[in-house]
C-alpha cells in the first residue's frame, strides 16, 4: 500500500532498453552499484543525467545493503525522454518519511534516510512501492528539454571576456582503432606535436600520451578510449620531449564495416573553449517543491563516505559549476597544518598532480590565504598567492578554508581565466558549501588514513620478515627494490657506499615496467649520484628528471635533423625514460650504526608526486633496510674471514708421490664451514719418504677445527724432526692434553710412505682409535691393513706401535673417517661391512675413481644431507705398463 504524498505511478512511456543487477549486503556493493548505473546510462547516451542517477542509486543501495542489511536489486529502464531506476530491498517494514504530512524528512547529516530526501531534491518523479516481501524505491530522471537543433547555447559575452586563442586555432584530429592504435593523424596534429603522420601511425596512443588527465580519477587511458564519450585534460609528449597540455574530446564511432574506433579532437589546454562542452544549467521542475538551486544542497552523502577520491573530485566539479569557473581545486592539510597537499582538481594542466605540497604560512611560494576566505581579482598583481595556479592562465580566484571544530583541514578554490570574476558574495557561497562538506571530507580522510596506517603496519611487518630472512647482500638489495616497486614508487635505485672514503655506487635498479630498466640504469649511470647526507627523511632530487629531459631534447633534435620518417628505437627509449623519471624523485639515506651506507632513491613518472604518508612509510622502510644491508655486509665480511682462516687449516696442496696415485675427498658438515673436525694431510718428510694422516676430532665446527690445526701442524713439525710414528703421536697426545678444558679427543691414522724401485710401496702406520684402513688386492679381496690402538687426548701415558704394510702394484689402501662408516638411514648404518662391499667393486679403478665411488655410495645410502664431517684418502700403486 502506498503512503499518501508519495507518487507511486509514472506517466506512460515506452521502455526501449533495460538493465538489471543484484548486489550482496556488503559495503563494496555500493561502489559496484554506482559503476553499474554509470556504465549503463553512459552506454545509452544519457550522460546528462548520469551524475544525479549515480548519486541517488548510491544512497538507495546504501540504505539497502548497509542500513537494512539486505541484498539490493537495481533495475534501469530507458525511455524516449528519460530513465527510471528501481532499487528494491528485502526490508518492507522500514519506516519511510513522508512529504506533505507534517512529518519531517530529517537532517541531511543523518546516516540513513538521505536517499528519499535526495529523491525529492533531484528526481523528476519518485515513489515507494511495497509488497509482503520487499520494498522498492524508484525515481525518474527526465532529459532536459532543448530547442530543436540546439544542444546547448551560451550567453552573449563582451569581446573582452571571450577566450584568448592563437591567430589560427589548430584542432588535432586523431583516430584510434579498437586496439588503441593511431590510424589517422591530421596536419594540425603534426603542427601541434611535431610528429609526422607516418611517425605515429600504427603506434599505440599510450606511447605519447601523458596520463592521468585529472587528479582523483582512476580511469586509465585504455578505459577512457572505450567509453562512448569522454572529455577532459591530459598531456601529449611532443617530438622535443616536452609534455604539451591538451584538452580533448573523445567520441566512439563505428566505421562502414561496423568496426569501433575513437575520434579524438585535441587543442592546447589554454584553448579548451574551442571544443569544451558548455556546462548545462540546473534543470528546474515547477512540480518539484523541494528542488534546490544550489548543487551543494544535495551533495552530502554522495559519493559513498568511504570514497575519498570520488568525494573530493565531485566537490571540485560542483564548486566549479556553482561559480561558473574555469577550474577548481581542493587541498587537504597535513596533520600539523603546516602544508597542504593537492588531492583533486579539474580544469588545470596535468602537471598539477595529486600530492604536490604547498606550505601554508605566508611567504614566497607559500599559500598565504589558506586559513581565511580570500578573493584575488588578478593573480598577476599578487604572484605566488596561490602557487597551484602559477603558469596556468588563471587570473581570478576565490579560496575558502575547510575547517572542522576550528581546525584547518583543507582549502577549496575556484579560478577563472578572466580578471575580477568573483566577489565576496561568491566567496560566501563557496564557504557555505565548504562548511557543508568539511566534516564528510575529514571523516573520509581519517578513514583513508586509518586504512593506510593499517596497510603500512602490515607492509612493514612483511618487509621486516623478508629482510630478516637473508644475510646475502645482493638478495637484500633486490628485496629492498622489490618491496618499494610498485607499492611505494614506480621505480627505485639503490646506491651503496663501501666505506667512508668511497663514492656511492649504483648497485640495483628496478622499474615496474621491465622494459624501462635498462634505459633507467643507463641514465642514472651517466649522472652524479646523490650526496650521502645523513639527515633523516626524504629530500627531493631533480638530477634524473633534468638529465632525462635534456637527453630527450637532444635525441629529438637529432631525429628531426635526419628527417627520418619512422620514430627510431633510440628516441623511443629516450622518451620512455624521460617519462619514467619525469615526476618527483626523492632520496632517503640508508643509515646503520651511525654511518651512511647507501641511499634509497624512489621515483614517480611524469608530473606525479609522492604523498606524505608514503614518504613516511618509505623512511621507516629505509631504516629497516639499512640495518639489514649492514648486517649482510658484516656477515659477508666475517664469512670471508672465517673461510680464509679455515682454508689455512687445510693443506695447501697434495704433493706428487712418485709411483703412487693419491686422491683425497673432503666434506665439512655445516653451512659455511670449509673445515671441521675431520682432517687429512700428505707431506714430504725427507728424500724419498712421505708422511700422511687422516684424523677425526670429537665434534664439529670451530672448536674442532682449532684442534685440527694443532694436530696437522704438530704432525708435520715432529715428523720432519726425525721422530717415528709412535713418537709423533705420543707427543701430539701430550700437546692435546695441555689444552686443558679446550682439549678434545682425537682419532688418528698416521703413516709414512716409501715408494720402492720395484714398483711397490712400503707403509708404516699407527691407527690410534681410528677406523681401520682397508687394503684392496688385485684379486678383489679386502682386508684391514692395521690393528686398532688407543685414541689420543684421553690418557697421558700411551704405548703405541707401528705396523708395516707393502702395497703391490694394483693394490689400493683406503682410509676414511667415521663420517663414512657411520652414515645412517633410519636404523640402518653403512658400517665397516658396507664400506668393504663398496671397495670390493673397485678392482682396477684408479685412486680417484675409488674415492669417487665411495663418496657416491655414502651419499646414496641416505636421502638426508650428511650431518658429520667426512674425509676419504685413497692411495694406489699403479700396475706397470706392458709394451
Amino acid at each position: 500500500m502506498a503512503e499518501p504524498g508519495v507518487e507511486t505511478r509514472t506517466r506512460s512511456s515506452v521502455i526501449t532498453a533495460r538493465a538489471a543487477a543484484s548486489f550482496d549486503p556488503v559495503g563494496r556493493s555500493v561502489a559496484t552499484a554506482r559503476a553499474f548505473v554509470r556504465d549503463t546510462l553512459q552506454g545509452w547516451g544519457y550522460s546528462d543525467v548520469v551524475d544525479d542517477a549515480v548519486v541517488l542509486t548510491s544512497e538507495l543501495v546504501t540504505n539497502a545493503v548497509i542500513h537494512a542489511g539486505t541484498s539490493a536489486d537495481v533495475l534501469c529502464l530507458r525511455t524516449e525522454d528519460g530513465v527510471r531506476v528501481e532499487v528494491a530491498d528485502r526490508y518492507p517494514e522500514r519506516e519511510v518519511p513522508i512529504q506533505g504530512t507534517g512529518q519531517s524528512f530529517g537532517s541531511p547529516d543523518r546516516e540513513n534516510g538521505r536517499g528519499l530526501l535526495l529523491c525529492a531534491a533531484l528526481a523528476s518523479r519518485w515513489g515507494v512501492e511495497y509488497t509482503p516481501t520487499y520494498k522498492q524505491v524508484w525515481f525518474q530522471l527526465d532529459l532536459p528539454q532543448r530547442q530543436v537543433g540546439t544542444r546547448s547555447a551560451g550567453p552573449v559575452l563582451p569581446t573582452s571576456l571571450l577566450p584568448v586563442a592563437d591567430e589560427r586555432v589548430r584542432v588535432a584530429v586523431v583516430q584510434i582503432d579498437r586496439g588503441g592504435t593511431v590510424v589517422n593523424w591530421n596536419k594540425d596534429a603534426e603542427h601541434l606535436f611535431g610528429y609526422a603522420a607516418e611517425q605515429v601511425t600504427g603506434k599505440p596512443l599510450t606511447d605519447i600520451a601523458a596520463w592521468p588527465h585529472t587528479p582523483g580519477i582512476g580511469t586509465g587511458i585504455i578505459e577512457a578510449l572505450q567509453l562512448s564519450r569522454w572529455e577532459g585534460s591530459y598531456g601529449i609528449r611532443g617530438a622535443d620531449g616536452r609534455v604539451i597540455p591538451v584538452y580533448a574530446s573523445h567520441l566512439r564511432v563505428r566505421d562502414t564495416h561496423g568496426e569501433p574506433s575513437t575520434v579524438c579532437l585535441l587543442v592546447r589546454d589554454d584553448e579548451r573553449a574551442v571544443i569544451q562542452t558548455p556546462l548545462r544549467a540546473p534543470v528546474t521542475d515547477a512540480g518539484s517543491e523541494s528542488r534546490s538551486a544550489d548543487p551543494f544542497e544535495v551533495f552530502i552523502g554522495s559519493p559513498a563516505p568511504d570514497d575519498l577520491d570520488g568525494l573530493l573530485q565531485r566537490t571540485v566539479e560542483r564548486a566549479r559549476d556553482m561559480l561558473d569557473g574555469d577550474s577548481a581545486f581542493l587541498l587537504l592539510a597535513t596533520d600539523d597544518e603546516t602544508e597542504l597537499e593537492v588531492r583533486a582538481s579539474t580544469g588545470l594542466p596535468s602537471a598539477r598532480q595529486r600530492f604536490a605540497r604547498v606550505p601554508v604560512e605566508a611567504g614566497t611560494g607559500r599559500y598565504g590565504s589558506a586559513r581565511m576566505p580570500a578573493v584575488h581579482d588578478d593573480l598577476t598583481a599578487v604572484p605566488g598567492a596561490v602557487p597551484l595556479l602559477n603558469d596556468t592562465g588563471m587570473r581570478s580566484v576565490v579560496t575558502v578554508p575547510l575547517k572542522v571544530e576550528g581546525r584547518l583541514t583543507g582549502s577549496l578554490g575556484v579560478a577563472a581565466e578572466g580578471a575580477a570574476r568573483y566577489s565576496n558574495e561568491e566567496a560566501l557561497r563557496l564557504q557555505f558549501a565548504a562548511d557543508r562538506i568539511a566534516l564528510a571530507v575529514e571523516s573520509a580522510r581519517l578513514g583513508e588514513l586509518e586504512r593506510l596506517r593499517r596497510g603500512s603496519l602490515s607492509f612493514l611487518v612483511e618487509a621486516s620478515d623478508l629482510l630478516a630472512g637473508t644475510l646475502d647482500r645482493d638478495q637484500t638489495l633486490a628485496l629492498m627494490a622489490q618491496m618499494t616497486v610498485p607499492t611505494l614508487a614506480t621505480w627505485c635505485a639503490v646506491y651503496t657506499i663501501a666505506d667512508q672514503a668511497s663514492d656511492p655506487y649504483l648497485s640495483f635498479v628496478l622499474h615496474e615496467d621491465e622494459d624501462r630498466i635498462d634505459g633507467l640504469k643507463a641514465l642514472l649511470s651517466k649522472i652524479d649520484p646523490p650526496d650521502p647526507v645523513p639527515t633523516p627523511g626524504a629530500r627531493i632530487w631533480t638530477a634524473p628528471a633534468d638529465a632525462a629531459h635534456q637527453a630527450a631534447l637532444r635525441t629529438s633534435m637529432r631525429e628531426l635533423g635526419r628527417n627520418s620518417s619512422p620514430v627510431s628505437s633510440g628516441i623511443g627509449t629516450t622518451l620512455a625514460t624521460a617519462a619514467a623519471v619525469g615526476g618527483e624523485t626523492v632520496v632517503l639515506p640508508l643509515v646503520a650504526r651511525n654511518r651512511v651506507i647507501g641511499m634509497l632513491t624512489l621515483g614517480k613518472p611524469s608530473d606525479d608526486h609522492f604523498r606524505q604518508e608514503i614518504l613516511e612509510l618509505a623512511e621507516d622502510l629505509s631504516r629497516r633496510a639499512a640495518l639489514a644491508l649492514d648486517n649482510a655486509r658484516l656477515y659477508s665480511e666475517r664469512t670471508a674471514i672465517s673461510q680464509a682462516l679455515q682454508r689455512s687449516l687445510l693443506p695447501p696442496g697434495l704433493p706428487q708421490v712418485p709411483g703412487v696415485e693419491v686422491e683425497v675427498i673432503y666434506r665439512a658438515a655445516g653451512e659455511g664451514n670449509e673445515v671441521g673436525g675431520d682432517f687429512y694431510d700428505l707431506f714430504p718428510i725427507r728424500d724419498g719418504a712421505y708422511g700422511f694422516a687422516i684424523g677425526d676430532v670429537c665434534g664439529t665446527g670451530p672448536e674442532a677445527a682449532a684442534v685440527t690445526g694443532l694436530a696437522r701442524h704438530a704432525l708435520r713439525l715432529l715428523a720432519r724432526e726425525g721422530f717415528g710414528g709412535p713418537a709423533v703421536l705420543e707427543r701430539l697426545n701430550a700437546a692435546i692434553l695441555d689444552e686443558g678444558a679446550r682439549s678434545r679427543f682425537l682419532t688418528l691414522l698416521y703413516g709414512e710412505l716409501w715408494p720402492q724401485e720395484d714398483g711397490s710401496a712400503v707403509l708404516k702406520v699407527v691407527c690410534a682409535g681410528h677406523p681401520l684402513p682397508l687394503r684392496l688386492r688385485q684379486d678383489g679381496t679386502v682386508e684391514p691393513a692395521a690393528e686398532p690402538q688407543p685414541l689420543l687426548g684421553v690418557m697421558e701415558d700411551l704405548e703405541l706401535y707401528e705396523q708395516t704394510i707393502t702395497l703391490d702394484p694394483g693394490d689400493v689402501l683406503l682410509c676414511v673417517t667415521d663420517g663414512v662408516t657411520e652414515r645412517r638411514e633410519g636404523t640402518r648404518m653403512l658400517g665397516d661391512d658396507g664400506l668393504t662391499d663398496v671397495l670390493t667393486t673397485c678392482t682396477g679403478l684408479t685412486a680417484g675413481a675409488v674415492a669417487s665411488r665411495v663418496l657416491r655410495a655414502v651419499e646414496r645410502f641416505a636421502a638426508e644431507p650428511a650431518s658429520d664431517d667426512m674425509a676419504i684418502l685413497a692411495m694406489r700403486v699403479p700396475e706397470p705398463h706392458t709394451g
